[in-house]
């Protein structure tokens, strides 16, 4: 794609994008992440295979796609992070809205910094001693406690240092080079796995066509939040992304770029984790626990392949690392740019400041792995879903006219249907979703408390 040439009300002290590439590598990065190299496939493999996967794309089309599209709207128009552009476009009272999708932002960080750190460990790991001879003892002595501490730390620096270089010369100078890595990674690894034996076993368990199970509540539900979820809708990344594109950008297009490299990556993600799984016979360690099978499961079958496997470990968690580093440049952006919209911050002092703000947070679920699982319930359960709900309702009833403001750049055809889908489907699915969610959620937390 060729390079942009700036937009005609660009405020002249705030970055951009150098390219429409760097543009859609950050944002497919902040939507790829460790939930696609492991959930999606495993909701498939659990939740009836192929038809799951028909229900995921029908919700992406009617949910996921309006609110995607929703948030690239209010952020190239209002050029101004969460905060600033619901103010912008609905008044001071909504500015709330862009406060919880900033405090989501937090709080999903300060947990999910800790898991990526436990990506970089095992990568270290599988590089210089290889995989561990007993994974899930490995897994429970490194998973909480100091040494989960320190690599989130680690990883929380790392993150801090890129967004510290600012829009163009940071978040997109890493996403350009990691994104094709990710998928050069993901496909290697998914031809090398078609060629062990009993591949086909895992293709058939991943994609079996379970039509009775795909229709039932609890997949549906699935179905609809994975959709919602995968895109990293909800906390404002891509509204804040969005901030720093210039007005001559075809939004419709772009999000369209985004939601189906996302679902390429988690397709491609089933097509290499099942195989190997099936090939060394070890399915029956895929149980309930999605984070066990990843750290746990896989290492296992990476001891058991040898040389090889060590190799192939060896890449499978770079990959897991670029996917949980993109992401989380474009959570911590949030927080920056909110920082200094609104506090008028320099990025130095926001950086520094809410670096240590997310490590602290963090450092409960470092210690405390139950700490670690509530925090997500809570986040993708209810925060992120509320605020896709709000969303949706603002954009479809409160925005004066979100159809001229998405056009630019695009023309107005389909978007129509957009503001309808907003309107009258995306809302009571929100609804739908969250009224079986939160009271598992609310029972969770209060067991925790109460523990």
């Amino acid at each position: 794609m060729g390079v942009f040439l700036g937009g005609g009300v660009a405020q002249a002290s705030r970055d951009q994008w150098s390219s429409s590439f760097g543009f859609l590598a950050a944002a497919v990065g902040s939507a790829v992440g460790l939930g696609n190299m492991w959930r999606f496939s495993y909701l498939t493999a659990e939740k009836g295979g192929a038809a799951f996967v028909a229900l995921y794309l029908l919700f992406t089309v009617l949910i996921g796609l309006p609110i995607l599209l929703a948030e690239l709207t209010l952020g190239r128009g209002a050029r101004k992070s969460p905060i600033g552009a619901l103010g912008h476009y609905g008044g001071g009272r909504w500015k709330a809205l862009g406060g919880l999708f900033v405090v989501t932002g937090l709080l999903i960080l300060s947990y999910y910094s800790v898991i990526a750190g436990w990506t970089v460990r095992y990568a270290a790991e599988a590089l210089v001693v290889g995989m561990p001879a007993d994974p899930g003892a490995h897994f429970a002595a490194i998973s909480e406690g100091d040494h989960a501490f320190l690599f989130h730390v680690l990883f929380m620096g790392f993150t801090m240092a890129v967004v510290a270089g600012g829009v163009s010369r940071g978040i997109e100078r890493v996403s350009v080079i990691a994104m094709p890595l990710l998928f050069l990674l993901v496909c290697g690894i998914a031809l090398y796995a078609a060629t062990l034996d009993n591949a086909s076993a895992g293709y058939s368990y991943y994609l079996n066509a379970d039509l009775q199970n795909a229709l039932s509540m609890d997949v549906v539900v699935s179905a609809a939040g994975q959709a919602f979820f995968s895109l990293s809708l909800g906390m404002g990344a891509i509204m804040t992304f969005a901030s720093y594109l210039p007005r001559d950008g075809n939004l419709p297009r772009e999000s369209l770029t985004i939601a189906s490299a996302d679902f390429g990556v988690a397709f491609l993600a089933g097509l290499m984790v099942f195989p190997i799984i099936f090939a060394l016979g070890l399915q029956a360690a895929v149980g309930e626990s999605t984070l066990g099978a990843l750290f746990v499961a896989l290492p296992r079958a990476f001891a058991e392949m040898g040389a090889a496997g060590r190799v192939v470990g060896f890449c499978f968690f770079i990959a897991l690392v670029v996917g949980a580093l993109t992401s989380a440049l474009s959570l911590f952006e949030v927080l920056v740019s909110a920082v200094v919209d609104e506090l008028q911050w320099a990025r130095p002092k926001a950086v520094a400041v809410m670096g240590v703000v997310v490590t602290v947070l963090g450092s409960g679920a470092a210690w405390n792995i139950a700490v670690l699982d509530v925090m997500d319930q809570v986040a993708n359960n209810f925060f992120l879903l509320l605020g896709g709900l709000m969303l949706a309702i603002f954009t479809g009833w409160v925005m004066k006219d979100p159809v001229a403001e998405a056009a630019g750049g695009a023309g107005e055809g389909g978007l129509g249907l957009w503001r309808f889908l907003l309107r009258w489907v995306a809302p009571p699915f929100l609804l739908f979703v969250l009224w079986h969610s939160v009271p598992s959620t609310a029972a969770n937390v209060w067991a925790l408390i109460s523990g």
